[in-house]
């Protein structure tokens, strides 16, 4: 086995699992979000892609149900000791396998929660399991179980979170001195991928986000690369990536001379960040972060050009998205805790006057003040 943490690390876990499905009364819980597996057992793998599920009892007994191209991943990476296989053919429906998996386990009329919200489940894959399940057991939706209890990170958890931050700012210590005019986006890139995994670090759960000029004002990754001007914006999103953990930021910079918007909108930004660190902490919940960033933005007459969220949670996660289910959204009653890496982004893309800004940073919360962890400097970007 590889396992990145120790066995006591993973036994709390799963202690804390059987803790939230005694309190949900759930007999068994089917896992099929790659992030949980990988929390609980270690099992790191692309291999959701396909149909796979760990089903855990209330009692913690771990099975999984996966492909034959997956069981020595499970072996070498987990502690998941029986691994069952569905076998591709035809018009196979690895749901049936599942049943017959859940038989075995003496789960014939209990009270079974499943992950539905996640990318490791597909709507066909949905579908094909409630018609297999329905009159085998009571199914619960339980989207959240695992997510919610691996928003408080561990001790063990926060040094690959450091490891992560570390990795973010070598991105961008990178970057930095190839940005200028006639610098190629595509060399940027290079670069910011590159000293992430020189460093020890993992590819990240979605592309980076570059984008110049008009693409300056994009929040998602695009293909095609082109080539700074005299006078210019760039817009940078990316992460630092241990142990599958993420340590996100986002900036943009300017080339050239930045023009009297670009000082308005960092100004606005900044003020923005700055009120929010002070809610990074117990007593606030996520939808007091979002409401204190729309509450600004649109003092400023900045409504039309801001987001509906303004970051989220970070943790492992893996593709296509570094992004957990926890955002900062209205109305999200989810309490801000100690111990929680939380990604914050303020996002104004003005395309009345094509101009973008952007400033963001992870933290790291606690009792008190958050953590910030990043050594980059919230000042404006020139070059």
């Amino acid at each position: 086995m590889a396992l990145i943490f120790d066995n006591e690390e993973y036994a709390d876990r799963l202690t804390r699992l059987k803790s939230a499905m005694a309190a949900k009364k759930l007999d068994a819980v089917l896992l099929f979000a790659q992030e949980s597996m990988y929390w609980l057992t270690g099992y790191d793998t692309f291999g959701f892609v396909f149909f796979q599920c760990l089903a855990v009892t209330a009692d913690g007994k771990m099975t999984l149900l996966t492909r034959s191209a997956d069981v020595r991943q499970a072996r070498q990476t987990s502690n998941i000791s029986d691994i069952r296989i569905w076998v591709d053919r035809g018009q196979t429906d690895p749901s049936r396998d599942l049943k017959e998996m859940l038989a075995d386990l003496d789960l014939l009329g209990c009270r079974i929660g499943v992950e539905y919200d996640t990318h490791g489940m597909t709507g066909r894959s949905a579908h094909l399991l409630d018609q297999q399940l329905s009159s085998f057991c009571q199914l619960e939706d339980a989207s959240y179980l695992v997510s919610n209890l691996r928003l408080i990170k561990s001790p063990a958890e926060i040094t690959f979170i450091e490891k992560a931050a570390t990795l973010c700012d070598d991105a961008f210590d990178a970057a930095l001195p190839l940005v200028k005019p006639g610098a190629d986006e595509a060399e940027i890139l290079a670069a910011m991928q590159g000293a992430v995994l020189a460093g020890g670090g993992d590819y990240p759960a979605n592309n980076f986000v570059i984008g110049s000029g008009e693409s300056a004002l994009l929040c998602r990754a695009k293909s095609g690369r082109r080539k700074l001007s005299e006078n210019d914006q760039l817009t940078l999103e990316w992460a630092g990536v241990s142990g599958q953990y993420h340590v996100a930021a986002m900036r943009t910079l300017v080339i050239g001379e930045p023009s009297d918007r670009h000082h308005a909108l960092f100004g606005a930004a900044k003020a923005t960040l700055e009120a929010i660190e002070q809610l990074l902490r117990p007593g606030h919940s996520f939808g007091d972060v979002f409401d204190k960033h729309a509450e600004i933005m649109d003092a400023r007459g900045l409504s039309r050009h801001r987001l509906n969220a303004c970051g989220y949670s970070l943790g492992a996660r893996f593709a296509p998205s570094w992004m957990e289910h926890q955002m900062f959204h209205a109305g999200n009653p989810n309490p801000i805790l100690p111990s929680m890496s939380l990604f914050v982004h303020i996002i104004i893309m003005d395309s009345d006057s094509g101009t973008a800004m952007t400033l963001g940073r992870t933290y790291l919360t606690g009792e008190g003040d958050p953590r910030p962890l990043s050594r980059l400097s919230l000042d404006l970007y020139t070059k």
